[in-house]
């Protein structure tokens, strides 16, 4: 082979095992492998049967995904035959394999990348101990067996190490003994661990950050056997480049607030816009795991076939490419009318509040009072109500969430930079995982626009007819709020102020208004 690439090189003929492949990270990282690195050999995806579908039927599924439009779009689809479905479940005692795939995966795969995981903040430590904990002690288990292992890559998260606001590319100390934990669960009902949760929890803010912590000495513990590294990424967001700038399916994060406010129906957010979020695009996130997984093994070699120390690299940009959303907003709320949504249920304009107990108060006005008279037309046409049932969710979630609206974090990435550096000219090109060059302004818009096709479902040829309603939403916009005005004004007559007097409380009621 001439390719001038060490990691397509690396990537040359070996199988690769994917856990959580059908996840945001998951399909991606397919994608690339099908894409950019044509003599990989096999991909063997663990999959769950699901709703009575099959691992095939589920794998015929995901070749719909529209991260493969590109993909299609340069005729690929025969490398669509480089994947191969295994049935299993992280959740479950070995996996769930059957004797024969878990002899085929021992047999046959050369590179391990472990990205299953369970993200909800809001379960319980039972779930979360069985998926992020044991379920990586699963893999890792897997990985000692596995003939002829090159490399196994961890996809942890920047949050494992939440309870403190500076962080480095490290190993923290385990916040308790697994074993512990493990014997906890097993023992306790839901209902004693839910009493127990903050004792064991204790600076850690849920159980998904705990658990995932403790997974990561799983790995640390492998590291002298064989060759791994540690992927910890932020908040995971569109695409950067590729497969296409903007591409999403996740609705975590800033997609999915872009995705309610383009609609109309969340128009106050509780959110700081002058402290630093931590975002980092799906495709570097890719990339930093396709390249870890070459590194550690190149590593092994440099030090005689035996593995190097356990390698850990942030894919962060608080320190590195710091993002505010502070003069952000105005532009963000343009691109809402530059290219609207044909699906608006009411003229857009999203506002960011830095106080919990204001945004509370608004939410009742913008949010509530209009999701129960949405929700009402709904049904009386027939169709689903859900906006109330939403709002009543973000409401609900807001104390749990609140460490992660208000809190700014910085997550040294200086290894992950390095590492970056070190790459083959040819590598630093196809693998990109430095976000130097990135424009948030730009990657903002692209992400809009990314939100509207993939998660909204709008086509780009809809978009001068979602213009239009966005005029006539404007117009009812304005009239509403002028009925509105006359009502207070109206209402202040009623309490017996005089015309001038309730006129001049008027610009008041603006003031508070716009404050909300």
């Amino acid at each position: 082979m001439t390719d001038k690439s060490p990691i397509k090189q690396f990537y040359a003929g070996k199988n690769v095992f994917i856990t959580g492949a059908t996840g945001f990270v998951g399909v991606t990282i397919i994608e690339k492998f099908l894409r950019d690195i044509p003599e990989i050999g096999t991909l063997y995806i663990l999959m769950r049967g699901k709703r009575g579908k099959s691992v095939e039927q589920r794998l015929e599924e995901l070749k719909t995904n529209s991260v493969f439009n590109k993909f299609k779009e340069l005729k690929l689809e025969d490398r669509f035959a480089k994947i191969r479905p295994v049935e299993g479940d992280v959740g479950q005692d070995n996996l769930g394999l059957s004797d024969a795939d878990r002899q085929l995966l021992i047999d046959n795969v050369n590179v391990v990348i472990h990205s299953a995981a369970t993200l909800d903040f809001f379960q319980g430590l039972r779930d979360t101990t069985c998926i992020n904990l044991l379920g990586t002690r699963r893999v890792v288990e897997l990985c000692s067996q596995i003939k002829n292992l090159n490399s196994l890559v961890h996809v942890s998260s920047a949050y494992v190490n939440s309870y403190i606001t500076e962080v480095e590319e490290k190993l923290y100390p385990a916040p308790d003994d697994p074993e512990r934990i493990i014997e906890l669960v097993s023992k306790s009902t839901d209902k004693e661990l839910k009493e127990m949760e903050p004792q064991i929890l204790k600076d850690h803010p849920n159980t998904y950050t705990f658990t995932k912590h403790l997974a990561e000495h799983e790995v640390a513990k492998a590291s002298t056997r064989f060759a791994c590294g540690i992927v910890r990424p932020s908040m995971i967001t569109a695409a950067w480049k590729e497969p296409i700038p903007g591409w999403t399916i996740s609705k975590n994060g800033p997609q999915g607030f872009v995705m309610g406010a383009a609609k109309g129906v969340i128009r106050r957010l509780p959110l700081d816009s002058n402290i630093i979020m931590d975002y980092i695009p799906v495709d570097v996130v890719t990339n930093a795991i396709i390249t870890t997984g070459y590194y550690v093994d190149a590593l092994k070699q440099k030090n005689g076939n035996k593995p190097d120390q356990l390698q850990i690299f942030h894919m962060t940009s608080s320190t590195y490419k710091p993002f505010r959303f502070d003069g952000l907003v105005p532009q963000m709320n343009a691109a809402m009318h530059e290219f609207p949504l044909k699906s608006a249920v009411w003229y857009p304009n999203l506002k960011f509040v830095d106080n919990l107990t204001v945004f509370r108060i608004g939410a009742i006005l913008f949010h509530f009072l209009p999701a129960i008279f949405l929700d009402l037309l709904t049904v009386v046409t027939g169709g689903r109500p859900i906006l109330l049932k939403l709002h009543r969710n973000v409401w609900n979630s807001l104390n749990t969430l609140e460490k992660f609206i208000f809190t700014e974090w910085h997550y040294d990435n200086k290894l992950g930079i390095k590492l970056a550096k070190s790459l083959a000219p040819e590598d630093q090109k196809t693998f990109c995982i430095d976000i130097g060059t990135l424009s948030w302004e730009e990657y903002f818009k692209n992400m809009h626009l990314g939100v509207r096709e993939y998660l909204n479902k709008e086509s780009p040829k809809n978009l001068e007819a979602a213009k239009s309603k966005d005029n006539i939403l404007l117009w009812l916009h304005c009239a509403l709020q002028l009925a509105f005005y006359y009502g207070v004004f109206r209402l202040f007559i009623c309490f017996g102020m005089t015309n001038a007097f309730a006129a001049l409380f008027l610009p008041l009621v603006y003031m508070i208004m716009i404050r909300l």
